[in-house]
């Protein structure tokens, strides 16, 4: 589970991040990444629609994305807002076509979102 710093809770953020930030979408995911500053945490949030199913597997592929994005805030710790919105096909899709999808989407977009990949995810050359 991401530590409540880490988490997205108002309305108001999921819409800013979503009309503001870079989109970058997938078979399974489309991806919102909004910078906000060194300063600030990564936070993220999700959206999985009844268009994925029933309760059972919404909640199975908010978990799998969960995991995902965890890793990566993890690794970046400051500097961005992220919106995750699960696709109809993510209901049937394996975890490790999720994590394809996710990696994907959220390496471009962190490129679109302003800077390149090294810059946002705090490495150093």
């Amino acid at each position: 589970m991401l530590p409540s710093q880490h988490r997205m809770r108002t309305s108001t953020l999921f819409a800013a991040t979503t009309r503001s930030g870079a989109r970058q979408g997938r078979r399974n995911v489309v991806v919102y990444v909004r910078p906000t500053g060194p300063d600030q945490p990564v936070r993220a949030g999700f959206v999985v629609s009844k268009a994925i199913g029933n309760a059972v597997t919404r909640n199975r592929v908010k978990r799998r994305l969960r995991a995902l994005v965890e890793d990566s805030v993890r690794s970046r710790p400051t500097g961005c807002d992220v919106v995750v919105r699960a696709l109809p096909p993510a209901a049937e899709a394996t975890f490790h076509e999720l994590a394809a999808d996710w990696n994907s989407a959220w390496s471009k977009a962190r490129v679109k979102a302003g800077g390149s990949a090294d810059s946002l995810t705090g490495a150093h050359s």
